[in-house]
């Protein structure tokens, strides 16, 4: 058992991944031979990822507010406090706040063997993201 008391700080999420102000905060990241990855993400109104997936998909867990998540082809869904997201392997998705409220979810992700954890793509357009 091993109990971590220090954090590390939290990042501004990278232009090149999120539109809008994002934060990101490092929950666990465990030594190997474990890939599990946890991040407290923070969205502000209206922001949200770029298109991307994951090689053995994501669980995103809402802790606070409202957002949206959609896949590719899809409709946007609404999220809320207390949803649990299953995305699987693969799936090209985005997800993020709504266009007035914050929100906040857990995302939690096992890496590839080569040690990434999401391949990311274009941002999203304004005709799949509800402004």
């Amino acid at each position: 058992m091993q109990i971590t008391r220090t954090r590390s700080e939290t990042r501004q999420g990278p232009a090149e991944n999120f539109t809008g102000q994002v934060w990101l905060d490092e929950v666990a990241a465990p030594a190997a031979p474990s890939r599990l990855r946890v991040f407290s993400v923070h969205f502000a109104p209206g922001a949200h990822t770029a298109w991307h997936r994951h090689p053995h998909g994501q669980v995103l867990y809402v802790t606070e507010g409202e957002g949206l998540v959609q896949r590719k082809g899809g409709v946007a869904e609404v999220i809320r406090a207390g949803d649990t997201v299953w995305i699987e392997p693969g799936e090209w998705h985005w997800h993020g706040a709504g266009p007035r409220t914050f929100m906040t979810h857990l995302a939690v992700v096992e890496a590839a063997e080569d040690g990434t954890t999401a391949e990311w793509d274009a941002h999203v357009g304004p005709e799949d993201h509800p402004a």
